[in-house]
């Protein structure tokens, strides 16, 4: 069972991407798409928020939240008299739906294992997905302005995705202690993702002449300077969100499990 902490708002920025990107699949589903929040935590608003984010895209997108312990799977039913197409049921990686969902987002739910444990629960989520679903996994701070989240189709990881407000980043790395278990003991010399973020910041140290025109536009240029080495597959567009995304093989770990 996770802490359970949850703020409003929190997963805001993963939702947004979600809806973005993954939107074409959720659209041409042939049934109302099933979607899963796993591990909501100790209140279900981030459940409910993804909901009527996705409602944007596909007006008949059916979420479930599941939750291991029964106690918040019952504080968080009463919700679903006012929200049509809302369910909270009891479980964990199993994802106890009766068809494969086309998402899974487990926000926040593998910070507390072990890194070695990471591949089994990913390998576990992934066999329950659509054939054109989507697993985001990912982790972010007690206010959602700053996350990074693992995209993984049926076949395995894909992308890393990094997303700040930038009102109030002195520079990338600071969201280091968000990387995802997948990665955050892996921000160590000799390690791609260490080599990213080093990169980053030397970008948005060269970019810093733009910041007179705001910080989006030191973001974007950052970007753009990273782009050189970098497997950025992401456009401006998404840039100037404070959000940037790469191919997941630049930033594996080079030894040990997820190597």
């Amino acid at each position: 069972m996770t802490r359970g902490t949850t703020n409003p708002n929190r997963l805001r920025r993963v939702d947004r991407w979600l809806a973005a990107t993954h939107g074409p699949a959720l659209r041409r589903a042939d049934e109302p798409p099933a979607v899963v929040d796993l591990g909501y935590g100790a209140a279900p608003w981030t459940t409910v928020e993804l909901l009527r984010r996705l409602r944007g895209v596909r007006a008949d997108v059916r979420v479930t939240g599941v939750e291991i312990d029964p106690a918040r799977v019952a504080a968080a039913r009463p919700y679903e008299r006012d929200q049509p197409g809302l369910r909270f049921v009891r479980g964990g990686f199993e994802v106890p739906l009766p068809r494969a969902p086309l998402v899974i987002r487990a926000a926040n739910v593998l910070r507390q294992y072990a890194e070695h444990e990471v591949p089994p629960a990913w390998e576990r989520l992934r066999g329950r997905l659509a054939a054109d679903g989507l697993l985001v996994e990912g982790t972010c701070d007690e206010v959602g302005r700053r996350h990074v989240w693992v995209a993984l189709g049926p076949e395995g990881p894909r992308t890393v995705s990094f997303a700040a407000r930038l009102a109030d980043l002195g520079q990338p790395s600071e969201l280091a202690p968000r990387l995802p278990k997948a990665l955050i003991h892996r921000n160590v010399p000799g390690e791609p993702v260490y080599a990213f973020l080093r990169d980053f910041d030397l970008a948005w140290a060269g970019a810093a002449p733009y910041g007179a025109f705001g910080a989006r536009q030191r973001w974007t240029h950052a970007v753009r300077r990273l782009r050189a080495d970098w497997p950025v597959i992401d456009g401006p567009r998404r840039w100037r969100q404070g959000e940037v995304t790469v191919r997941w093989d630049a930033l594996a770990p080079r030894h040990g499990p997820l190597a």
